[in-house]
């Protein structure tokens, strides 16, 4: 038979053939996901999702700098502290306490050189305790919703002020 001639049968040898260099190519085991399991490159589905949304909640932070700071504010209008926090996790589907005391029971600690977008970092501004939350971008700068200057807005932790009250950091999303 003139395979060449039967379009019918060409389309058959031509699948056939694709089909065994489909099946000859080689895929590297493991395949490569930016480091070994154990380098602390490569990160479970549920980290790498975590690093996510707490990426969102530094982002969605970042979108209200300029909001005026309101005490007890908790919208857009107007933020303290803990109701910018508040808000900002609301937006992410996590329920928060509206006070930085309360906050500061939420989640787990993790220290200052782990710390990542989304964590919460606490200071006593005003007492022993925390009475001042904030947002972390990264482990030296933060969005947060000061009296002071009266707008949310970014610092860095590296600031005198900040790191003499600095109290802790925790992660809610994990």
């Amino acid at each position: 038979m003139d395979i060449v001639g039967d379009p019918r049968r060409l389309v058959a040898v031509l699948i056939v053939c694709g089909t065994a260099a489909c099946a000859g190519r080689v895929t590297p085991q493991p395949y490569p996901d930016g480091g070994a399991p154990d380098s602390g490159v490569a990160r479970t589905v549920r980290e790498r999702e975590a690093i996510v949304r707490g990426d969102r909640l530094a982002s969605a932070a970042l979108d209200l700098r300029g909001v005026p700071y309101r005490n007890g504010g908790i919208d857009p209008g107007g933020f303290d502290c803990s109701g910018l926090v508040a808000y900002v996790f609301g937006r992410e589907g996590i329920a928060m306490p509206r006070q930085t005391v309360a906050q500061y029971g939420v989640g787990h600690a993790v220290k200052l050189q782990d710390v990542r977008a989304g964590d919460l970092l606490f200071f006593a501004t005003v007492s022993n305790g925390p009475s001042h939350v904030a947002i972390a971008l990264d482990a030296d700068t933060f969005v947060h919703a000061p009296s002071s200057r009266g707008v949310v807005r970014v610092e860095r932790l590296a600031l005198p002020y900040w790191s003499s009250r600095f109290l802790g950091a925790r992660r809610v999303v994990d």
